[in-house]
Parts: C-alpha cells; sequence; structure tokens
C-alpha cells in the first residue's frame, strides 16, 4: 500500500495561495481577513440564491470553525436541487476549491485535479499527482493556514473508478496524524446517487465517525415551490406542483422559465413542457432512475412503481400488479427507498401496517399518465390528444393523492394554533375499521399528538377532496370515524377535531354547520398557501 506523503508546497503558496475567482467575484468577503469563519458572524447568503437558508447557515457554520483540525462533511439529495450551485457559491465567497468529477479512469481523474489544483496556487504547471493518498494531502494542506472550503462533487464516480478511496480518505483523516492535525481543510464530498452517499457514513463504512456534517438537500416544499415558480393562483400553484414537485431545475434548466400563466394554461404547459418529446422533461423520470447505480434491474422498479402510481400502496397490491411474490419485494422496495424516489409510511393507526407512496411527483406523473401512452407520446403530434384523454387517470392518481399529501404537509408545518388543540407531534393517514358495520374507513389526516401515557392523543381527523364539492356527508362519515376511534384504547380521541379540505369547495350545509361547531374546520386550497 501506498504511503500517504506530505506534498511540497512552493513558499509563496503556503503565504498567498492565489484566488481561485477574481477578488470581485467575493463582494465583501476578503480572502485574507475571514473573520466570517470565525463564529463572531455568519456569512450572508448570496442575493441570487434562492431559500437554501437553512443549508447556507450550516455550511458557513462548519466551514467557518476555526478550530485546528481537518473536518468532513457529506452533502447529498436527488440531481437538480442545487447542490452543486449551492457549493459552488460556497467556494465562491471564501475563495475555497471545488472540484468536478466525471465519469473517467483514476488516472485522468488525478491529471486533472492536479491541473485544477496548480491553477488553484497559482503554480506555473500542473502538479503530478501519483495517486490518491498524495492528492487528500494536497487537499489537506489547502487548510494549513485558514479554514478552506474544499469540494469534491459527483464523489460517487470517484469511488466507482477508485473503489479504496473512502478507505483512503479515511487513513488521512486519522486522529493523530499530522497532516490532519495542523489543517483545517474542511473537505465536502457531494453527491446525487441518493443509496451510495446514505451509506458512507453507516454501518462499518470507513468513514463512519469521520463526519462533522451530513446534510441532506431537499426538494422545495409546496409553498417555496409556488414562490420559485412565480405563481399566486393556490389552484395553479398545487396543480403544477403536482407534476414537477420542488425541483429548482426543472424551472431554470429544463423549462428556461416557461410556467403555466394561468389555469387555463396549464395543460398547454404540460402538452408543450412534459408531454413533448422534445422536451427535456419528457424522459426525465427514466433517467432519475437510471441514474441510481443500484437499480440494475429497470424493468422491475418501473413496474414497482407504476403499481404503486395505480394506488396499490401495500405489498400485496404491489406483488400482484407485477405478478411476483410479496418475499420478492423487500429488495426492490428497500432500493427504492435508499435512493429517495419512495417513501414507506406506517398506518396511523396500526404500526405493524405500511403503505408505499412514489416521493418524486414527476415520477408519479410519469407511471400514471406517460408511460401508459408511452408509444403514441413517442410519435410527433400525440400530446395534446393524449393529454386530452388523460384527465381522469391524472385527477385520480396524480393530483388527487397529491392534494392529500399538501394537507398533511400544511397540518404538520403550517397549521395555526387555533386549528387543532395542541401542537401535531404526527401527522399521517391510516384505516379504521368499523366492525359494527362491517366496513373500513380511510383517513386522509389523521394529527395526534405528544403521547402522555399509554394513549396518544387525537387532535384531528380529516378528509381532503380535490374535485369534489364536500358536504354534510363528508362530515357524518368524520363523525361515524370519530366516534370508533373514543371506543379504542390506544388514542384519545375525546377532543378530536374533524377538518374537512377541499380545492372544489364546500356546500352552503356545511358552511352553515361549521360556523356553529367549533369542532369543524374547513380549509380551502388558498388556506394551504396562506400565512
Amino acid at each position: 500500500m501506498a504511503a500517504l506523503s506530505r506534498p511540497s508546497l512552493p513558499d509563496h503558496c503556503h503565504a498567498r495561495p492565489r484566488l481561485c475567482h477574481p477578488p470581485t467575484a467575493l463582494d465583501n468577503y476578503s480572502y485574507y481577513n475571514c473573520s466570517y469563519l470565525s463564529g463572531r458572524g455568519a456569512m450572508d447568503k448570496p442575493a441570487h440564491m434562492f431559500d437554501r437558508d437553512s443549508e447556507w447557515a450550516s455550511l458557513t457554520r462548519f466551514v467557518g470553525n476555526e478550530a485546528k483540525g481537518a473536518t468532513i462533511g457529506v452533502i447529498y439529495g436527488r440531481r437538480r436541487q442545487g447542490k452543486t450551485f449551492l457549493l459552488d457559491a460556497l467556494c465562491k465567497a471564501t475563495g475555497g476549491f471545488y472540484f468536478a468529477a466525471t465519469e473517467a479512469t483514476e488516472r485522468e481523474t488525478l491529471t486533472r485535479l492536479g491541473a485544477e489544483l496548480a491553477e488553484h496556487l497559482g503554480l506555473p504547471s500542473a502538479i503530478g499527482l501519483a495517486d490518491w493518498y498524495q492528492a487528500v494531502d494536497w487537499l489537506l494542506a489547502l487548510g494549513r493556514d485558514r479554514p478552506v472550503p474544499v469540494v469534491i462533487d459527483e464523489f460517487p464516480y470517484l469511488v466507482q473508478a477508485t473503489p479504496s478511496l473512502p478507505s483512503i480518505i479515511q487513513r488521512a483523516y486519522a486522529p493523530n496524524r499530522n497532516e490532519r492535525t495542523q489543517s483545517r481543510t474542511r473537505l465536502l464530498l457531494c453527491g446525487s446517487a441518493m443509496s451510495f452517499m446514505g451509506r458512507l457514513l453507516t454501518g462499518n463504512a470507513p468513514l463512519r465517525g469521520r463526519a462533522g456534517l451530513e446534510m441532506v438537500v431537499p426538494t422545495l416544499d409546496y409553498r417555496l415551490a409556488a414562490r420559485f415558480w412565480d405563481i399566486d393562483d393556490p389552484r395553479l400553484a398545487a396543480l403544477t406542483h403536482s407534476v414537477v414537485g420542488g425541483t429548482p431545475a426543472y424551472r431554470t434548466e429544463f423549462l428556461h422559465g416557461d410556467r403555466p400563466e394561468s389555469l387555463s394554461d396549464f395543460g398547454p404547459w404540460i402538452v408543450r413542457n412534459v408531454l413533448d418529446r422534445d422536451s427535456p422533461l419528457f424522459r426525465e423520470a427514466r433517467h432519475l432512475l437510471a441514474e441510481e447505480p443500484n437499480l440494475r434491474d429497470q424493468g422491475l422498479y418501473h413496474s414497482v412503481l407504476s403499481a404503486i402510481a395505480a394506488g396499490n400502496n401495500a405489498r400485496s397490491g404491489i406483488a400482484s400488479f407485477i405478478g411476483r411474490k410479496v418475499t420478492d419485494l423487500a429488495h426492490p422496495l428497500t432500493v427504492l427507498e435508499d435512493a429517495g424516489l419512495v417513501r414507506r409510511e406506517e398506518d396511523a393507526f396500526r404500526a405493524a401496517r405500511t403503505r408505499y407512496c412514489i416521493a418524486e411527483p414527476l415520477v408519479t406523473f410519469y407511471h400514471a399518465v406517460m408511460r401508459p401512452e408511452w408509444s403514441r407520446l413517442d410519435r410527433a403530434g400525440q400530446a395534446a390528444r393524449v393529454w386530452e384523454e388523460s384527465g381522469d387517470r391524472f385527477r385520480g392518481r396524480v393530483v388527487g393523492p397529491h392534494f392529500e399529501a399538501l394537507c398533511r404537509h400544511w397540518a404538520q408545518f403550517y397549521a395555526g394554533p387555533e386549528t387543532f388543540t395542541a401542537s401535531p407531534s404526527h401527522v399521517g393517514r391510516g384505516v379504521v375499521n368499523d366492525a359494527a358495520r362491517r366496513t373500513s374507513h380511510e383517513v386522509d389526516v389523521v394529527v395526534t399528538g405528544a403521547a402522555t401515557g399509554s394513549r396518544r392523543p387525537l387532535l384531528a381527523i380529516g378528509e381532503a377532496k380535490w374535485g369534489e364539492r364536500v358536504g354534510l356527508g363528508h362530515a357524518e362519515r368524520l363523525r361515524r370515524v370519530r366516534e370508533v376511534l373514543r371506543g379504542r384504547t390506544d388514542v384519545d380521541a375525546s377532543a378530536a377535531r374533524l377538518v374537512l379540505f377541499s380545492a372544489a369547495g364546500f356546500t352552503d350545509e356545511l358552511r352553515e354547520l361549521a360556523a356553529g361547531d367549533d369542532e369543524v374546520r374547513l380549509i380551502e386550497v388558498a388556506d394551504l398557501y396562506r400565512d
């Protein structure tokens, strides 16, 4: 095994490394007077960066730690969420070093890294890096004089060419090794392969215990997405989010700012931007699957996703849909979960019962609307007709379930104190068995508080309807469900409120009932977006 060697930097590089970006790009943040890194004040987020306040604060706090000793951070999230934009902005603001890996051999990568390091340091020629042992020591040397971020983006590409790289970094970051203890390099390993990046710090992985930061960069939530897309109409915002979710790049890079201008423009926008075979979004759902290295049997995974998109949320239903045994699903469902494409949810009333849902709206839209019509969509001139014929599938399999998810999100994070009798601890959905009437009731929104004893306080149960006007019958069904729950010993439903959500409005009779009944709450789609 090659020995780790201390790189020898020219004297002028120890004193004053050359900026990797011109001083004008740093605004008010001096490369040499890095007081923002000391904890005396947080570095301002770049004005052109939308949201990501929490992520920016965490990164600057991690990078700005003045303590000696090199540290490691792991950053990951699905593609096109702005990870590269975020980390590149961090390096530009601090004079850090950013390296974007590509699919290449180890030798080619080391050659390119040596050239970019030399440019960063102002050296007249490329640095010859014999191996990754030497390369990691050069990265550690960048932080000898001050805390400095060193970003390696698309880290999984490097490990694909050099499987031992995590172990090499582990050895370089040995607790008492001089090159680490005398360095303040803040090494940030970034990647989009969710399953791979998620395992870097787990179990017996080499880097377990070495990282001081683990950050998942999420998609924008539905309210932030509406702001990002500059959509003021709540109904239009919910429709748009049900298709493209909160992925920033879909607007900026894929569609170049094209957005639905009105409800009447939503259909034409779908046709020209999602169903058009020449649009970048047309094959995006397929690419999301293909980009995950652990998803080798593409047909199987697409079939599982199609089963879930068709409303088969339980393992038995998925197995029946794809023609496999229930026991055959453990691996593909776990892989899809690790990849961030599927989310498992426990039934709010029976923990042993789990449901599966697709975590990425565009994947749901693809499997519910596009995949069944793929041969037609792949021919020119068919997009408008396919969309016209897909209305029922879109409403029933895409926007309806998505609206329910938005209602749960609102109940968990945005509902005001007047909505429930206490702060929610958990919001989910569940099925209630009604033995007396020999039926079962699906509850779209189940809000529970923090348990203080053997019984969980049930704060509210709710029903959400996208295209149906909600009336007295819906309220009476919830009353029946609450009555059944009041007879159970595991929940305390004595103070549970009835919350009805609708994007199509409420009947006059129901509004009159709610006006005089403090136990009933009516929530319109506009309320989901109202501060």
